[in-house]
C-alpha cells in the first residue's frame, strides 16, 4: 500500500523536529556528558506529590470538567494576578490543557484560516512553525540578532507584517537563547500592533525563570490584554514535566472557542495532575525560588566557564539555556556538535535545530548539576586545546 497517497499531504510536508534528529545520534552511545535536555533535573517537590497521592487514595479518579477543576482554574487566576498583574476569570477565561504545548495548538487551530500568516521570532523552540502549518497557516520567520540580545524589535516586527498577518508568537523567556523582553520592549511591540487585528500568542512557560529582572507578560501592557493568549504550564516552574499539565488564559470569546476544540480532541487534562497543580500553586512559592536560585548559580558558572575558554556568549536573563557563538571555530553548528559528540563524548544541540538563523550557535542547557556542567566544560576545553577544527 502506498501510504504517501493516503496520508494528508499537509502533514507529510511538515518537517520532523531538528532537536529529535540530533538526539537520535545519542542512541546507544555510552559515557556521553549531555547538556541537551530542556527538563529540570529536580524531582517534583514532595508536597505536590503527596497531594496527587491523596487524590488517588481518596478515589478522585474521575473526569473533571472540560476546562479543568474549578478550584485549579481559580488558583491559576490568582497566581497570574499576584505574579504578573494579569486579571482573568477562572470560570470562563482559563482552560487547563495537556501541557503548554496543547495551549499553543489550541490557539493556532482556533485562530488560523488557510493562508493566514504567523510571525515567529527565531531562534525559537521548534513547535510554533509546524503547528501553524498543521493548522494550514504560513509561518513567517523573523531573525532576532545577538547584538539586540535576541529580542524582537519593533522595526523587525513592522517589516514582517502583511495584510495576511493573523498572529504573532512571543516566545519569551526564550528557548534556546535565554532572551527576555522588558516592559519597554513590549510597549514598543504594542505600539506596532495598535490599530490592527493581529493576535498575540505569548508562550510564558519559563516566566518564573528570570534572573535579575522580573518577567513581564505582554498581556499586562496597555492595549494588549484583548489581543493576547497566554500559554503556560507547570513543567518548568514546578519540575512537573511528566505530569503533562498546562493552561491558557484568554478573553472569554477566545477561550470559549479553544475549549470547544479541547472538548472534542482531549476531553480533559489528567485529574491527578490537576489536584497536584492546585497544591503547587498554593504552597510551591518557596520551591520555585529555591530552584530559580540554583539555576542562576549554574547559569553564572556556565557562562563564566565558556568565557574563560574564549567562547563568546550572550548573557541569558531567562529560561535555563545559554546560546554561545561558535563561529570562531569555522564549522557549521551541526559539524561542531557532531565532532564534540563522536570525538569527545560531549552532547550539545546545534543552533540550527531552532531555525536556520541559529547557524553559528549551539544551545547548552544548564538544567543539570554544577558537577555535570564542570565535566562538560572540561571536555570542551580538551577539544579547544586539541585544535581539531
Amino acid at each position: 500500500m502506498d501510504y504517501s497517497k493516503i496520508l494528508s499531504s499537509n502533514i507529510q510536508s511538515v518537517k520532523p523536529s531538528g532537536i529529535r534528529k540530533f538526539f537520535d545520534l545519542l542512541t546507544g552511545m555510552k559515557d556521553v556528558v549531555a547538556l541537551t535536555v530542556g527538563e529540570p533535573d529536580f524531582v517534583t517537590p514532595w508536597h505536590i506529590r503527596v497531594a496527587a497521592i491523596e487524590s488517588l487514595e481518596s478515589g478522585k479518579t474521575y473526569y473533571t470538567s472540560n476546562s479543568g477543576l474549578a478550584e485549579l482554574r481559580e488558583e491559576i487566576a490568582k497566581y497570574l494576578n499576584r505574579r504578573f498583574d494579569l486579571t482573568y476569570d477562572g470560570a470562563s477565561e482559563i482552560v487547563v490543557t495537556v501541557g503548554g504545548s496543547e495551549a499553543i495548538d489550541l490557539t493556532m487551530r482556533a485562530l488560523i484560516e488557510p493562508g493566514d500568516e504567523v510571525i515567529v521570532p527565531q531562534p525559537a523552540f521548534v513547535c510554533y512553525g509546524p503547528i501553524a502549518e498543521m493548522a494550514h497557516g504560513v509561518p513567517v520567520y523573523v531573525e532576532t540578532k545577538e547584538e539586540n540580545q535576541f529580542k524582537l524589535t519593533a522595526d523587525e516586527l513592522r517589516a514582517a507584517i502583511t495584510p495576511k498577518t493573523k498572529l504573532l508568537v512571543l516566545p519569551f523567556p526564550n528557548n534556546p537563547t535565554g532572551a527576555i523582553m522588558t516592559r519597554e520592549d513590549l510597549t514598543a511591540i504594542a505600539e506596532v500592533l495598535k490599530d490592527t487585528n493581529i493576535m498575540v500568542l505569548s508562550d510564558e512557560i519559563y516566566g518564573e525563570l528570570t534572573y535579575g529582572k522580573e518577567h513581564v507578560s505582554p498581556a499586562s501592557i496597555e492595549g494588549m490584554w484583548e489581543r493576547t493568549i497566554v500559554a503556560s504550564g507547570f513543567s518548568k516552574t514546578y519540575a512537573m514535566t511528566g505530569w503533562r499539565l498546562g493552561y491558557l488564559a484568554a478573553p472569554q470569546p477566545l477561550a470559549k472557542q479553544m475549549l470547544k476544540i479541547h472538548q472534542y480532541a482531549i476531553m480533559c487534562a489528567p485529574t491527578t495532575s490537576q489536584f497536584a497543580a492546585v497544591d503547587a500553586l498554593r504552597n510551591g512559592d518557596n520551591d520555585v525560588e529555591k530552584m530559580r536560585n540554583e539555576y542562576n548559580r549554574r547559569r553564572r558558572y556556565l557562562v563564566n566557564g565558556l568565557r574563560s575558554l574564549g567562547i563568546e556568549c550572550f548573557d541569558p536573563e531567562g529560561s535555563f539555556y545559554v546560546f554561545p557563538n561558535i563561529s570562531q571555530f569555522d564549522m557549521t553548528s551541526e559539524a561542531f556538535c557532531e565532532k564534540l559528540l563522536y570525538d569527545y563524548k560531549l552532547a550539545l544541540v546545534p543552533g540550527t535545530a531552532f531555525g536556520d538563523c541559529g547557524e553559528g550557535f549551539v544551545r547548552i542547557s544548564y538544567a543539570y548539576s554544577v558537577e555535570h556542567i564542570s565535566k562538560a566544560l572540561e571536555r570542551l576545553e580538551q577539544f579547544i586545546n586539541d585544535k581539531k577544527f
